[in-house]
Parts: C-alpha cells; sequence; structure tokens
C-alpha cells in the first residue's frame, strides 16, 4: 500500500524541498511513494519515484487564479478517489491541497498535512483551507511551534517537525569547510527568495547600495523575464548581481559570507527558513527576521542576529561589523555550524517514521 504525497505547484522554494526530503526518507523505509504535483521544474522533480502531473500556473489576475486552482482541486480530487484501492496514506504538503485531503477522508485514508505557511490570503480562503484541513487531516505535521501555536488544527493529533537538509547538502557542505581554509574575500552577503516584495528584496537593494564596499548577491525563484520586469526603470548597484531560478545553490554559499532572509512580518512571516539553515551547513552567520519560525532556528547575538527588515540602519552597522571584525565572524560562523546539529536529517527522518507508519 502506497503513500500519495500531494503538493500544488512544484518549484525551488522551501516547502517542495521539504516535501522531497521527506519522500527520500519514505523510501528509505521501503514505503512505496507517488508525487501528484505540477509540471513544473523544481525540488519534486526527478525523484524515481511515479509521479502524476496536474497542471497549474499562477495567473495574476485574482479571479483566474482562484478558478485554475479549483479546477486543479476538481482534479486532484478524482485522482486520488481512482487510487484508493492501492493507498493507505494520502499526505497533504502546504494547506492548499484539500482536494487531495476530502478524497482521502471519503475512502477512509489516513491523511496527514504537513503545514508550513501562515501568510495565506485572502483570509477567507484561509479560513475555508484551515476548515477542510480540520475535518480531513488525521494528524497534522508542523514545521516551527510558533506555526503550531499560531495556526493550530484543533482536535486533530499534531506533531512539530524541524526541517532538515537531505544528506546529499550536508555531504557537500562538509567536504567545502574540509577544503577552505581561508577567509573569503570579497565579503558576499547572499539573499535566496522569491521575487516578492514582501520578502525584502527592494530592502536587499537598499543594502547593496548603502554598503558599497562588500559585494550582494540576489537569487531569485523567478526567471529572467520576471527579473527585468520587476526591476524595470530602477537603479541596480554596481555591487548587486540578481541571478534567476537556480536548481543548485551550493556555489552561492561557497562564495557567501553572510545570508540574509529580509522578509517583512508585517505582510509575510517566516515559519521555518531553509536558506537559513543551508546556511548555517556552510559555517555562514544569518540575519532573519525577529518574529516567527527563523527565531527558532536564530539565537540572537550568538550565531545570527534577528532584525526587522525596516532597521536599516541596524542592519547596515551589523554586517559592517561581521566584515570588519574578524574575530566576531569566526564566533558567529562557529556557532552557526554547531547549532545545524538541532536539526539534523536523523531526527527528521525518525519523527517523520513515528507518524507515517
Amino acid at each position: 500500500m502506497k503513500i500519495i504525497c500531494t503538493h500544488l505547484y512544484n518549484d525551488y522554494s522551501g516547502s517542495p524541498l521539504v516535501l522531497a526530503n521527506a519522500i527520500k526518507s519514505f523510501k528509505k523505509q521501503g514505503k512505496e511513494v507517488e508525487i501528484v504535483t505540477s509540471n513544473s521544474e523544481g525540488f519534486l522533480s526527478n525523484l524515481e519515484i511515479k509521479e502524476k502531473e496536474i497542471p497549474y500556473t499562477f495567473q495574476s489576475n485574482k479571479w483566474l487564479r482562484l478558478i485554475c486552482f479549483l479546477w486543479n482541486q476538481c482534479r486532484l480530487f478524482f485522482y486520488i478517489l481512482g487510487q484508493r484501492s492501492t493507498t493507505e496514506t494520502i499526505y497533504v504538503n502546504t494547506l492548499l491541497p484539500f482536494g487531495a485531503a476530502l478524497a482521502g477522508k471519503l475512502t477512509g485514508k489516513k491523511v496527514i498535512y504537513h503545514i508550513h505557511e501562515t501568510s495565506i490570503q485572502p483570509a477567507l480562503l484561509k479560513g475555508f483551507l484551515k476548515y477542510m484541513a480540520s475535518i480531513t487531516a488525521t494528524q497534522t505535521i508542523y514545521v516551527s511551534k510558533y506555526l503550531q501555536k499560531t495556526e493550530p488544527i484543533e482536535e486533530v493529533p499534531h506533531h512539530v517537525i524541524y526541517n532538515a537538509l537531505s544528506p546529499t547538502f550536508i555531504e557537500q557542505a562538509e567536504s567545502y569547510l574540509e577544503k577552505a581554509n581561508k577567509a573569503k574575500q570579497p565579503f558576499t552577503v547572499l539573499m535566496l527568495c522569491s521575487l516578492k516584495k514582501y520578502k525584502g528584496v527592494d530592502e536587499f537593494k537598499q543594502l547593496a547600495a548603502a554598503l558599497p564596499q562588500y559585494q550582494f548577491e540576489l537569487v531569485v525563484n523567478a526567471n529572467q523575464k520576471e527579473i527585468e520586469a520587476y526591476f524595470i526603470d530602477q537603479d541596480i548597484p554596481t555591487n548587486l548581481t540578481i541571478f534567476d531560478r537556480q536548481s543548485d545553490v551550493h556555489p552561492f554559499y561557497r562564495r557567501a559570507s553572510l545570508v540574509l532572509n529580509l522578509s517583512d512580518p508585517n505582510r509575510w512571516v517566516e515559519t521555518f527558513g531553509m536558506t537559513l539553515l543551508e546556511a548555517m551547513h556552510y559555517g555562514i552567520p544569518v540575519i532573519a527576521p525577529p518574529v516567527g519560525g527563523p527565531t527558532e532556528v536564530v539565537v540572537h547575538g550568538k550565531n545570527g542576529y534577528t532584525i526587522h527588515n525596516q532597521e536599516m540602519d541596524t542592519l547596515t552597522s551589523v554586517i559592517d561589523n561581521l566584515a570588519t571584525m574578524p574575530s566576531l565572524y569566526q564566533q558567529f560562523a562557529e556557532a552557526a555550524l554547531h547549532h545545524t546539529k538541532l536539526f539534523n536529517n536523523l531526527n527528521f527522518e525518525l519523527s517523520l517514521a513515528r507518524v507515517v507508519q
């Protein structure tokens, strides 16, 4: 009997990355796994398992977006319904694929939600998705304690399982650190995020302009055409390089001295922050928002800082201090690497195995 994992849109963002790691864990346990997701490229591509593609494309018009979303859920519902004789568990990644959860509930399957998000708009949609989870879920998994407290699904057993990186990612980071024997030059500040204002893209550009003595690299989950449209008629600082969607982020971490997450907590609350964990595995200090899941990953003043993205003077001062004070930087870098032990892959796999038995 197999597990069917469902995810709305496959790309190179955090939630499909976590699901890809979960699928690898299920395979290690000897389970048969199938993935149902969009036909786009991302972390859920080429996992060497059975795949079912249900197309989904993001629409800028909100009404078209709603129609595409609901049509996707209808197709997902009927596909899961047709797999009822061979399926034991429906694994719903994020709150969005409610069609899969409903089909699983109606056919008496175990329905497990892996919840990653809190900033779903509009509020009516968020309320509906949480209601669907409350009536269909057998168990829920949250990526942080903050998220579980903020978005509880009442009367459904829950588990907090911190995200972890794949053994392959960790091996590459460790291999690099074994050979690295000198400080990185020039001092390079890196941010990886979606191309959205609430992700702090504009603030990152502003920091680059305020600190011309350092290099800034921005990797966005978008194509070149989308990047050009976003930055049209804007002056890009000469020390800022913008990269489009990347399937391999290791070269960026090898160059980076500091990694930022500048999400605006007034518009988008981060519930974990995978790029923070990736950076720390490379022994890189981080700066993250002062609320949400990142506060469970970043210890302010020890392995990084938690600072609001509007506190520009504080941000520039902290970056300059880390760049110009080698002993302080080394202290933070060592603490960052040591802190990753709390988010190891073995804990992730064992915790998942207890939920998905």
